[in-house]
This record gives C-alpha cells, sequence and structure tokens, in this order.
C-alpha cells in the first residue's frame, strides 16, 4: 500500500506531497505541465505524441483526462480526490502538436468541487479538441504553506515506436482476457495513497479498445465515475461492448482483487 498524506506527522505534509507528486508516474510520463502545483509553469499544457493516439493518429480518451483532469480542485488547498471525469472529443488532432486547457470552476464548496473546462489546440485556441467536466470531493483541507513544486516531465522523444501508454504503466492482459494493472506502487499512486486517475483511465482505455475490437475507431465520448480509492490491486479491468448503430458503446469495470475485488470505478466509452 502506498503511503496516504492524510496520515502525515505535523509539520511534514508538503514534504511527503513533494515526494508523492515527483514520485507519481501519470504527469510526468505524459509530460503534463500543472499551474500552481509546478514551479515556472503557467499555462496548463501538454504535448501530444504518438503513444497518445489510435493507430490513425486520433487522440486518445486517457491522454486527455491527464491533461485536464476534473475537477479542477488543486492540491494546495485540499487533499483531492475525482468523483466523476466526462469527455466530449470532438476532434481527432491528428496534427496537433500540443493541448491546453482552458478552465473555467464552476463552483468550490466545503467538500465538493465543480468545474469545466475546454481543451484546444495549444497554438490556436479557435481549435477545440475537446469539452470536458467534473466534480469531485476534498478529504480534507490542506496546511496554508505550499510551495510549487521542481517536477520536470521526463524527457520522452517522440517516435512511432514508443511503447503504448499502458505498457509504461504496468498494464497486461491476463490469460482470462482481461487487462490489469500490477499491485498499487508510489508510482501509481495519488498523494492521499489510492490508485491514480492516470493509470485508472489508461488501463481501462487499453480493455475497451480491445473490447471494441477495432484500433481504428475514434472515441468520441468518455466518461468515468470513481467509486471507492483503489488500495492494493491487481486492478482488473473489464469490458463490454454494446451494439449501436452509427456509434460503439463500451461499458467498462475496475475492481481491485486485493480489497475483495470491490468495484473502485466504472466508465462509458462511445466509439465512431
Amino acid at each position: 500500500m502506498a503511503d496516504d498524506i492524510r496520515a502525515a506527522a505535523p509539520g511534514e505534509h508538503w514534504n511527503q506531497f513533494a515526494q508523492s507528486w515527483t514520485g507519481l508516474l501519470t504527469y510526468r510520463y505524459l509530460g503534463k505541465r500543472t499551474p500552481v502545483i509546478d514551479a515556472g509553469v503557467d499555462r496548463e499544457t501538454m504535448r501530444l505524441r504518438h503513444d497518445m493516439r489510435n493507430s490513425t493518429g486520433g487522440i486518445l480518451a486517457a491522454p486527455l483526462c491527464i491533461a485536464a483532469p476534473e475537477p479542477y480542485w488543486l492540491d494546495d488547498d485540499v487533499v483531492p480526490a475525482p468523483v466523476v471525469m466526462s469527455y466530449e472529443i470532438v476532434d481527432p488532432a491528428r496534427d496537433v502538436a500540443e493541448v491546453e486547457v482552458l478552465r473555467e470552476v464552476t463552483h468550490i464548496g466545503k467538500t465538493m468541487g465543480f468545474s469545466r473546462s475546454r481543451i484546444v489546440d495549444a497554438d490556436n485556441h479557435d481549435r477545440l479538441i475537446a469539452v470536458s467536466t467534473g466534480a469531485g470531493m476534498s478529504l480534507g483541507a490542506a496546511p496554508d504553506d505550499f510551495e510549487a513544486v521542481d517536477n520536470p516531465p521526463i524527457d520522452i522523444e517522440d517516435s512511432p515506436e514508443l511503447a503504448p501508454l499502458h505498457v509504461a504503466f504496468g498494464a497486461v492482459r491476463g490469460a482470462d482476457g482481461w487487462w490489469r494493472l500490477p499491485l498499487l506502487t508510489d508510482a501509481l499512486a495519488a498523494p492521499h495513497g489510492a490508485l491514480h486517475l492516470g493509470p485508472i483511465n489508461i488501463v481501462m482505455e487499453a480493455a475497451a479498445m480491445d473490447a471494441a475490437d477495432n484500433d481504428r475507431l475514434q472515441i468520441e465520448s468518455w466518461t468515468v465515475t470513481m467509486v471507492r480509492p483503489g488500495l492494493v490491486g491487481p486492478f482488473r479491468a473489464e469490458a463490454a461492448a454494446r451494439e449501436g448503430v452509427d456509434r460503439l458503446p463500451v461499458e467498462l469495470t475496475l475492481h481491485d482483487e486485493g480489497r475483495g475485488d470491490r468495484v473502485i470505478a466504472t466508465a462509458l466509452a462511445v466509439y465512431r
């Protein structure tokens, strides 16, 4: 099990956060830049690589979830946990080199936060790639003395030979046909010690594309509901494709096998 920042000793909250933030694979591996939290960052951007696209060059859903995690409730204020993340992809972004997130925080309450975003071409804000919306909860207030963290992305050269994202995050397809993430480690855990939204979205998208059985289909709609924290692992993603007329829906469920096989997240993907 990963460390939970809520159990940090007095005065150690931000030291533990910095260790967790820099050890977390999600944002560093995908090159996501987070204003306020990352030192020297003032635009919420992420470059797009070959491993973030399908076989036709269209954008995948999981990278958009990582570029624009919902809700926009940052760790300098609370210990946040997402509840619902929803994305509508309107442009496959085949020739877009970098995306930027334009935020609107709709409401921040005592325990719940809500936001929505436009994900656009970083070089042309008139070109809309996707819209997103979401809600999350505060697991507790954070101390006041936050300082931005030096957290540079991992330097990954773009190439058509890059391994798929699920490989980088340790997901494998088992003999039973289901995709699994390994036991929880610090590299896969959020600061509060639960499986992070990055690997959750990545393994479920691998399962969804497998169930769709056509890597040329373009994801158009992606919604994830976080049911309970994933604390142990392995984490099994089950997927079921349903019949559609001109679009293909896929229903997904993510289980924590080390915690009584309980459901920790569900998702709905819609492909065209």
